[in-house]
């Protein structure tokens, strides 16, 4: 048996071990878990009987691999008496009837709203050129916007920073409105100083072009293919009935049940490589440090900290890994009665809430940069969702800054504060319970030293044995699919003995390597 050391259990850590040991019985396979959760940014944390979602994880891919794999370990059906009460409809049961045993094991189907708050109005996301926008923006700045944008289209900017990119896909005013005050708020660098491949990866194909085409494609009578659809423009998601978190703690189970074993409070803090392989690894759980050995290595702990701790690394590649920057983030969860905004929408909610799932806060008055309602993305992550609405704060900051190390109280205070004066609620005598989540390297950024990561690449792929695998892994802000993906690729050069990894790392990066991918 050949022995494979997975470091993290989150969505490409989980994955690659179910894969492995699903499609091999010739591995040993164990995973390294640094906390006592699994799922990673994906995971679901509970609380006095409510859950996060910690970011918002819409399991919707262009991938037909990873969509029948989410099915396999969590299938859409559900039991005789759900009745899904936001979609006012109840989800068919799986062929031969209930299984008692995978009764909550179910995928939800739900509605993919998130809209922009700005200066008090609702704005569709992404922005739509109708009736409402024109009235919440007025003719005049319409106007401007329109000519803003077809000076963009005849006139591009050289593609040289998030800036330029966003103003050539939606005109200069649009920009300066909608992505240049929330992308500062993200990242905490202007767009000018931002890598224009960030954008170019996180909303490929979206443009005011884009929007347009898939207006005029819903027009038509027939069904639309998910490939063809852009992720940012899809209306429908599926969703584990108790947050993401449920299903990877699922796929977790399975992979013990195959004879994986995880373990959890394990922080790898050495690699010991020699003769172009990793030999062995150390990681330190409950104050003492072990060392192991194993035949594969698959890594999605950051790149920074496994650089770190490799020995032998050229100054060069160390220098580049140090200098890679990331964004870490807090979310305030808060329980309420009630918001202050109406659904002025069609589509039917619980307690009459609005229907979003996020909202996208533009205005650069405040902190915050979005808002979850969390009774949107599932009814069972609220206690009481007829009756209370669970929602959640969302904000970036660095590890160490001032609002890194504010208190949960400070938090707390801070985030209602930003809801009364945006008017979402009156008082913080609306709340009624709360609970912060702090999450380091959520975000890995594109600038400083991001621009050398091909180099950094290089050196890594000289490890045989090495698989750098999902958002940390490869230092790219991925979707959970993307992730998900890295893994089977990385699986898939393991048992065909391939060497070369351009697969791995080429996933989300060629728009006809994932978005555009059909089955043949």
């Amino acid at each position: 048996m050949k022995k494979a050391v997975i470091i993290g259990a989150g969505p490409a850590g989980v994955t690659a071990a179910y894969e492995l040991l699903k499609k091999s019985d010739g591995y040993e396979v164990l995973i390294l878990e640094e906390s006592q959760e699994i799922g990673g940014i994906s995971r679901t944390v509970r609380y006095n009987g409510n859950r996060m979602d910690i970011g918002g994880h819409r399991f919707f891919s262009k991938d037909d691999r990873v969509t029948a794999w989410w099915d396999e370990i969590m299938p859409l059906q559900g039991s005789p008496s759900y009745d899904d009460k936001v979609l006012g409809r109840t989800i068919p049961l799986a062929e031969g009837g209930p299984d008692p045993e995978k009764e909550d094991r179910v995928m939800l189907t739900r509605n993919r709203v998130s809209r922009i708050y700005y200066q008090k109005k609702f704005f569709d996301y992404p922005v739509k050129m109708n009736a409402r926008t024109i009235r919440n923006m007025g003719f005049a700045t319409t106007m401007v916007a329109g000519f803003s944008y077809l000076k963009a289209a005849v006139a591009k900017k050289p593609e040289d920073s998030l800036e330029n990119f966003y103003i050539n896909c939606f005109g200069k005013k649009l920009y300066s409105m909608f992505f240049e005050g929330y992308t500062e708020k993200l990242w905490g660098r202007h767009p000018s100083e931002i890598d224009a491949s960030w954008g170019a990866q996180r909303t490929k194909g979206l443009s005011i072009m884009g929007i347009l085409k898939d207006n005029f494609q819903k027009l038509l009578p027939q069904k639309q293919d998910k490939h063809q659809v852009q992720t940012s423009l899809i209306e429908e998601f599926n969703y584990p009935k108790y947050g993401p978190g449920q299903l990877w703690e699922t796929a977790a189970a399975e992979v013990e049940k195959m004879g994986g074993e995880i373990r959890k409070g394990c922080r790898v803090t050495k690699l010991h490589t020699a003769d172009g392989r990793v030999q062995s690894l150390s990681y330190v759980q409950d104050g003492e440090e072990h060392t192991i050995e194993g035949d594969v290595f698959i890594s999605s702990m950051p790149v920074k900290d496994l650089v770190a701790g490799m020995n032998d690394v050229p100054e060069a590649m160390g220098r580049i890994a140090a200098g890679l920057p990331y964004r870490d983030f807090v979310t305030v969860g808060l329980l309420v009665d009630k918001l202050n905004l109406k659904n002025e929408t069609k589509l039917k909610t619980l307690n009459n809430i609005v229907p979003d799932c996020w909202i996208y806060v533009q205005d650069v008055g405040v902190k915050l940069g979005r808002i979850q309602v969390f009774n949107n993305w599932s009814p069972y992550l609220v206690s009481d969702p007829d009756h209370k609405v669970w929602i959640g704060l969302e904000y970036f900051c660095s590890e160490g800054d001032k609002y890194w190390n504010m208190s949960e109280e400070e938090w707390v205070k801070f985030g209602i504060s930003e809801l009364v004066k945006m008017g979402v609620i009156t008082s913080e005598k609306d709340v009624l319970d709360s609970h912060r989540e702090r999450v380091k390297k959520a975000y890995p950024a594109y600038f400083d030293t991001y621009d050398q990561i091909d180099e950094l690449i290089r050196y890594l792929d000289t490890f045989e044995n090495l698989y750098c695998v999902g958002r940390n892994g490869q230092h790219r802000y991925n979707n959970m699919d993307h992730s998900m993906a890295t893994s089977f690729e990385a699986v898939d050069n393991i048992l065909s003995g391939r060497t070369d990894k351009k697969n791995i790392w080429s996933v989300n990066t060629e728009k006809e390597y994932h978005e555009e991918k059909k089955e043949a």
